[in-house]
């Protein structure tokens, strides 16, 4: 087979391929965990992991037969280094704050309530942090990454941002239809957050550490919060302002809150272009 002809088909197909491929490698795998592991949190752990590694794995080799890329990962943003590791820190210091500053308002606006701080509270902050660096890690090598690389080889720079933006935003509801009508309001927050990811990308010179920081930074607030059960909203204002479902993104301050650091990062990429 000639690899190096799937570069020149069209986008759609050679996304496709890719996650066919990806799937058909992950399927033996992950029906025997889910088959003989009870543990549903087990189930996640190791099918998950399962699916990235094989995605790293499929990336390089796609990167050096596709596109005759070798180090296709560094291409990607992965590149370990002072900067990266600088980059990933702050993103991971900004999304914590940013979140926290969000809850503090609304705390001093009334509009929720402080619980007492739980036995296991460092537990769960360290368990979160985890948890957010992981989910930052993936997401952002296989959205800002990988998908994003894909994008820009056929489309502009701002095309490629919105249909990164939007493919990130859907994919996070395949779930059953019930969830998706409750968590729909969320939609456009997560589209939101997908091109300010991007712009964080551009704003770092295309280093994924500012976006995987910002990323697991926010993902690392929210489970503290939700985790150790830390606040109760008053109900003194509608769900729609503070977050359907106790999702900031579904609501109008989390938009606002998100919509200025989407500015700032929007600002910062413009810069370094």
């Amino acid at each position: 087979m000639q690899w190096t002809s799937l570069a020149k088909y069209p986008i759609a197909a050679r996304l496709a391929l890719f996650v066919l491929t990806l799937l058909l490698l992950w399927i033996p795998f992950a029906v025997p965990v889910y088959r003989f592991v009870a543990d549903p949190n087990w189930q996640s752990i190791l099918s998950m992991s399962a699916l990235y590694a094989e995605f790293i794995v499929l990336a390089r080799f796609w990167g050096r037969r596709v596109y005759g890329i070798s180090r296709v990962l560094q291409r990607y943003g992965l590149q370990f280094s002072r900067r990266f590791g600088r980059d990933w820190g702050s993103g991971l210091l900004a999304g914590l704050v940013s979140l926290s500053l969000l809850l503090l308002l609304e705390g001093t606006l009334g509009w929720l309530a402080w619980n007492p701080p739980p036995g296991n509270l460092i537990q769960t902050v360290v368990e979160g942090l985890l948890v957010a660096s992981a989910v930052g890690f993936a997401e952002e090598l296989l959205f800002r990454g990988w998908l994003l690389d894909e994008l820009e080889r056929d489309y502009r720079a701002n095309t490629a941002l919105w249909a990164n933006a939007t493919i990130f935003a859907l994919l996070h509801f395949i779930k059953p239809w019930e969830a998706i009508v409750e968590n729909l309001p969320a939609f456009p927050g997560l589209v939101l957050l997908g091109a300010t990811l991007v712009w964080a990308k551009r704003s770092s010179g295309g280093l994924l550490g500012l976006p995987m920081g910002f990323h697991g930074g926010l993902v690392w607030g929210y489970y503290i919060v939700n985790t150790g059960q830390l606040l109760n909203y008053s109900g003194r204002v509608p769900g729609w302002v503070t977050g359907l479902g106790n999702n900031p993104l579904a609501g109008v301050m989390g938009m606002l809150f998100l919509g200025a650091i989407a500015l700032w990062m929007r600002r910062r990429a413009l810069v370094q272009r």
